[in-house]
């Protein structure tokens, strides 16, 4: 199953699970009417039945149909409860997955960190991240926790924060490690956490009802007690039967998360192991956990994040989020005897405390041999389309390649919150001198002086950009700029535009990137409201694919020529063939700018299957000539960043 089989089941199952909280919801405001009902027939004499009480009142059809607008009342009064619960739970989460994070009591890393696991930690999501042609989401740990145990969150690539417990850094291998964040990675790809979120609110919303009845329980004990009223026991009641109902609601709440994530667990098994090309990295992490005797177990209460994370957060006796330990190493290592883990276990005893004072010399040999490999590069065109998604070890050494190649003082600079806006502005720099003396003008009077000087010393330091450095440079930044406040993200926004048309003859990559600064911010602020895929298809959006397509084939030709504009009418012929549009022909526009952010918004609403042609048809427009330039690769990357599909990094 690939990128965009992920993305529709995952949209599939939302629809399900809005069925099914739909369906609990039901029962819950059922039960409620119930309940409601029996209080009303057993303590108010009927004027049907002689002023019947008691259960048998209860049954009297007219007695229903005389109380209907009771029932409406008390139908609507659950069902809002458990709506507005749950859309101010999932409101409350607007900010993304550092929220969450937070919310579970998790640390930040930052990228300048000087704790060598924590520092092994972010090079890990850094490395598979710029593989993978997504934005570093941020990376938290959680420091009191000494189980084994990750987790992914947020709405979008964009917001989405990476965690892990201080057990996962202290206890596991490097490679291990690498197999965890590469299944929570297989998260972000697939659409789960979007589901996770929702479901956090779905979930608030089913037991809202139970909590409401423990206050009620817990407020009716002074009334009582401080009261002769004849009706105290009826109140404990109430609140007795509202919380027996809440709680039925809860266990229907877990089996939905049971039968929503045990097999998306499977799934990001497999993905980890198609990611790093290591079976024995996640295995190893699991046998981990399971020799530990179950160390994925929290301290803090997991019962909300508890779909999310990496392993169990605490022991289920029903309904468990997670497949048994044994059955997912299985299916990753078909010889796996369960009788290895006694063993493990023994010898884990014995190395902990020197696995834990070698970690730092462990980051040190693993760096150097990630330094010695592919010193060549590599250049694996057949196998970028299966690779969305899904990085192999060769792209991930390439992306650990590429920011080792970085100056450490450009590296500092991006990964620093005070120079992140200047990294930024310093890779959108025209080579020209006069177009660049005009775009510091434009730096000095948008954002001040100091920022101006501190471009100046990246240039001055640097040299200019190289090409294919610019958008792993903003991948890397973006974390930190997401940081700062709201007002300084308007004025950088504002800036990046000026800059790019600095020249007033913006090419079709600045503009492209500009763009892409500007969703990734946007998509930061409000992740809710960014949605992945829509529900268009290709003949839907005939004319805006034929505008994409042209740019992306002239990318890099000259214009002028007959020869340049042939092999640019050839590759756009190929590329529209995949997409089964053979009817159009190249084209220019004069409003170009407007008629490509149309376009590139209008495919965007594709659906994941129409949305996986399109990229096939960009991939084979850019090989129509048998070579990538940097410059087509780079376009390619960013045009696919701009509808939702993250291109991996050729090398």
């Amino acid at each position: 199953m690939n990128f965009f089989e992920h993305q529709e089941k995952a949209r599939k199952q939302s629809r399900w699970l809005i069925l099914a909280f739909f369906g609990v919801a039901l029962l819950i405001v059922l039960a409620v009417n119930l309940v409601v009902m029996f209080v009303f027939s057993t303590q108010i004499p009927s004027s049907v039945n002689g002023g019947q009480l008691g259960f048998g009142a209860m049954l009297d059809p007219e007695i229903w149909l005389a109380n209907g607008g009771l029932l409406l009342t008390s139908s609507a009064v659950t069902g809002g409860a458990i709506g507005l619960a749950s859309l101010g739970k999932i409101a409350s989460l607007q900010s993304g997955g550092g929220k969450v994070a937070r919310d579970m009591g998790a640390t930040i890393v930052t990228p300048d960190t000087r704790d060598p696991l924590r520092r092994r930690l972010y090079n890990v999501v850094e490395e598979i991240a710029l593989a993978s042609g997504t934005p570093v989401p941020e990376v938290y740990v959680m420091e009191n926790e000494p189980g084994i145990n990750a987790f992914a969150a947020g709405y979008t690539a964009s917001d989405a924060a990476v965690t892990v417990t201080q057990g996962t850094l202290e206890k596991l291998s490097r490679a291990e490690l690498q197999g965890v964040i590469a299944h929570e990675f297989s998260h972000i790809f697939n659409g789960d956490m979007r589901i996770n979120i929702r479901m956090m609110g779905v979930i608030f919303g089913i037991t809202v009802i139970a909590i409401l009845g423990r206050k009620f329980l817990y407020a009716s004990r002074y009334r009582v007690s401080s009261s002769r009223d004849n009706n105290g026991s009826a109140i404990i009641a109430i609140g007795i039967v509202l919380m027996i109902v809440g709680y039925i609601g809860l266990f229907f709440a877990r089996w939905m998360k049971s039968a929503l994530s045990r097999q998306r667990e499977y799934l990001a098994d497999a993905s980890a192991v198609q990611f790093s090309r290591d079976p024995d990295g996640i295995s190893g992490a699991l046998k981990k956990i399971a020799a530990y005797s179950h160390s994925s177990y929290l301290k803090s209460d997991s019962e909300e994040v508890s779909h999310m994370l990496f392993s169990s957060g605490y022991r289920s006796l029903m309904f468990s989020t997670h497949p048994p330990l044994e059955q997912r190493i299985v299916r990753i290592e078909k010889g796996f005897d369960a009788a290895d883990i006694e063993l493990l276990a023994k010898k884990l005893k014995k190395q902990e405390k020197v696995e834990h004072l070698q970690a730092a010399k462990a980051e040190q040999e693993q760096q150097s041999k990630n330094d010695s490999k592919n010193k060549g590069g590599f250049f694996d065109i057949d196998g970028m389309f299966g690779d969305i998604g899904n990085p192999s070890t060769e792209r991930i050494a390439a992306a650990a390649m590429l920011t080792a190649s970085l100056a450490t003082g450009l590296s500092s600079s991006a990964h620093s919150l005070e120079w992140a806006p200047e990294v930024l502005f310093y890779c959108l720099l025209d080579k020209d001198d006069d177009i660049r003396t005009k775009q510091l003008l434009i730096v000095v009077e948008q954002m001040g002086g100091i920022s101006e000087r501190k471009i100046q010393h990246l240039v001055q330091t640097h040299g200019m950009v190289k090409v294919e450095q610019r958008l792993p440079i903003l991948e890397m930044s973006f974390p930190t700029l997401k940081r700062r406040p709201i007002s300084d993200i308007e004025r950088i926004q504002a800036t990046i535009e000026l800059l790019a048309n600095a020249d007033n003859k913006i090419d079709s990559f600045e503009f492209l990137l500009t763009h892409l600064i500007k969703q990734y911010l946007n998509e930061a602020n409000l992740p809710n409201r960014t949605k992945l895929h829509g529900r268009k298809s290709i003949k839907d959006c005939k004319e805006e694919l034929s505008v994409v397509m042209s740019i992306l084939a002239t990318h890099g030709q000259e214009r002028s020529s007959a020869q340049g504009l042939q092999r640019a009418q050839k590759a756009f012929k190929e590329g529209m063939s995949i997409a089964g549009v053979n009817h159009l022909n190249l084209s220019f526009s004069n409003q170009w700018q407007q008629d490509l952010e149309l376009s590139i918004a209008a495919l965007d609403k594709l659906k994941p299957k129409d949305k996986s042609i399109v990229v096939a048809a960009l991939v084979r427009t850019v090989l129509d000539d048998k070579q990538v330039l940097t410059a087509e690769h780079e376009m390619l990357r960013v045009i696919c960043a701009l509808i939702h599909v993250p291109i991996p990094l050729l090398g």
